[in-house]
């Protein structure tokens, strides 16, 4: 049976559309659960003919995706291969971007880290005025973020917003994500729903094989070359998961406050870290 065996998801099809409701509480962390079901649900929709657009949401209200486990910085091999390879984050997002149907990101709460990288892998994004939420903090922590910020992001808003969201570690509201060009529109939180479904029926409505072909054709002119962008990107991601001193301050995250509820709300725990300079 399609879609069956998902702990992390809720699901609904409707005329062509597949909404998708991400429900891992408390906070949607992209850990490894989460991680291996969105691989397979991409898997599976990409293979579905029945479905046109996708429309990826939370069922919790205060989080999209909180971010990537730090669990996995403590399991990683300090030895990083010369071999470049791509992390399974880029490769969830390539196969949303690259199949043939529109996906569309609808976000009414937190979307850091990872959980922002899988919004921007998303054909278009649209988020509620005062409830959504973007940033990408690795960097602070140490790390550098690997699941295709690094090359998404210059291509969408240009190389020095780019970087004042990569290593500044703020979070954007709604409506500066939407002035930087990071997501579609921000709209008020009760006209979101109603203009991302209305949006999504008059998609789904066309022929399928023509919103497929007009898709991969912008695709060539955008991202060309994101293959070999996403691969030195992971290949930086991994020397910085190696650094002792990353492995020392994401264990000092953890234990001031990351991956807590209350500690994601705000990322208060950021401005509980000691100063890098003190950290052996």
């Amino acid at each position: 049976m399609q879609y069956s065996d998902y702990q992390c998801f809720r699901f609904r099809f409707d005329s062509g559309i597949a909404f998708l409701s991400i429900n891992h509480p408390p906070i949607n962390l992209l850990d490894d659960v989460l991680s291996q079901e969105f691989d397979k649900l991409g898997r599976e929709l990409e293979a579905d003919e029945s479905v046109r657009v996708v429309v990826l949401q939370s069922a919790l209200p205060d989080f999209f995706i909180a971010h990537s486990g730090l669990g996995r910085v403590g399991a990683a091999s300090k030895v990083v291969s010369a071999t470049r390879s791509f992390r399974l984050t880029q490769t969830i997002g390539e196969r949303f971007r690259n199949m043939p149907k529109v996906t569309i990101a609808k976000i009414e709460g937190r979307a850091r880290g990872g959980g922002s990288e899988i919004a921007l892998a998303m054909d278009m994004c649209f988020a509620a005025v005062g409830k959504a939420i973007f940033g990408q903090p690795e960097v602070a922590v140490g790390l550098v973020p690997g699941g295709g910020s690094t090359q998404r992001l210059p291509r969408l808003i240009g190389r020095g917003r780019a970087l004042e969201v990569l290593v500044g570690c703020n979070d954007l509201s709604a409506e500066l994500a939407e002035r930087y060009g990071y997501i579609n529109r921000a709209l008020p939180a009760d006209e979101l729903t109603p203009f991302v479904e209305q949006l999504a029926q008059r998609i789904a409505s066309f022929p399928a094989h023509a919103i497929a072909h007009a898709k991969a054709a912008v695709d060539t002119g955008a991202f060309g070359d994101m293959a070999e962008g996403l691969l030195v990107e992971a290949h930086e991601s991994d020397l910085s998961v190696a650094s002792a001193v990353t492995q020392a301050r994401v264990k000092e995250a953890l234990k001031v406050g990351a991956e807590t509820y209350e500690g994601e709300l705000e990322l208060d725990f950021l401005a509980r870290l000691s100063p890098t300079r003190l950290l052996k």
